[in-house]
């Protein structure tokens, strides 16, 4: 059964990542990868409160955190995305864009979390 939750999370996850992506990018340019970046925090913002504040105090059951956190973050973050289009940028030279996008996604998805840990307490 735990397969199962995680499959179907996964899928919630990835579905509303491929919409969030796009959206994002009605609203700005294609030259850096918000869409990815935006993913990549919520995703660590969600995951944050579902550890820090639900699975913390019991509030959950593990079979729901699997699907939380196992599947639909996990379906939902987009880290291999953010590698290549991380490479894309540097391989085509785009070496301040490429640097960017790796410390906003790191710094900002650290940031998301310990936020999640703040709300959580």
């Amino acid at each position: 059964m735990n397969y199962l939750y995680v499959a179907c999370g996964a899928a919630i996850g990835g579905t509303l990542r491929y919409w969030l992506s796009g959206a994002v990018y009605k609203i700005l340019p294609e030259t850096f990868p918000y869409g990815t970046f935006s993913v990549n925090f919520i995703g660590s913002l969600i995951i944050g409160i579902i550890m820090f504040y639900f699975n913390e105090r019991e509030l959950i059951s593990q079979e729901l955190r699997l699907f939380l956190t196992v599947g639909f973050c996990g379906g939902f973050t987009t880290f291999s995305t953010f590698s290549l289009e991380t490479f894309n940028l540097l391989k085509n030279s785009e070496y301040l864009l490429g640097f960017g996008n790796i410390i906003l996604n790191v710094v900002m998805c650290l940031a998301g979390v310990f936020i999640a840990y703040l709300i959580s307490r």
